[in-house]
């Protein structure tokens, strides 16, 4: 039972991921044409691009990927809590979905800006995949290193940025203790 209910919170996990990650391609306005883009955008196109006709973006922000990713992060959780006991608990979805795609997004910038780190060291700046990076965390690293310049050629805004991802986290799990652990 727990490696099933590993198989579905991983594939589900990783698809939410995807689709939030669109929805921070386009608040960055990170290059279309990109292959890590495309991958994106043929990967949610089927269920956004028609929920995009009836739920129009407002302000930079796709409203019909992120309702999209809702939907997702409720069915993970709807399928697992059958799966677990039998039954599920339709008044506490909402709030764990919210929840998980919340947790999920941070989980998603520290994996961006782990991945920009390691990049760094190996890549001479020519990769399309680091370009796209680049383009989805400097909009976070760039404040941080307003207050905090690189010192030495070492840029500490991404340890900065780690930290205060670190903060919310414990932060947030203060707030919903029985449940942020889980999701």
């Amino acid at each position: 039972m727990q490696a099933l209910n590993f198989l579905i919170g991983t594939v589900f996990d990783l698809y939410l991921m995807v689709v939030l990650l669109r929805v921070w391609l386009q608040l960055a306005r990170a290059d279309f044409y990109n292959p890590l883009s495309q991958f994106v955008v043929k990967a949610t196109n089927p269920v956004v691009a028609p929920l995009r006709r009836i739920i129009p973006g407002v302000g930079g922000i796709d409203w019909a990927s992120l309702l999209f990713a809702f939907v997702v992060a409720a069915a993970k959780w709807a399928l697992l809590f059958q799966i677990r006991a039998g039954v599920t608990d339709w008044q506490g979805i909402p709030i764990i979905a919210a929840l998980n795609v919340v947790k999920e997004a941070g989980t998603m910038v520290f994996w961006v800006l782990l991945l920009r780190a390691i990049l760094s060291w190996v890549s001479q700046g020519r990769s399309p995949i680091e370009y796209v990076l680049h383009q989805l965390s400097e909009p976070l690293l760039a404040p941080i290193r307003r207050v905090v310049p690189v010192m030495g050629g070492l840029d500490l805004s991404v340890l900065v940025l780690f930290i205060a991802l670190n903060f919310l986290n414990i932060l947030i799990s203060g707030w919903f203790p029985l449940i942020w652990p889980y999701l």
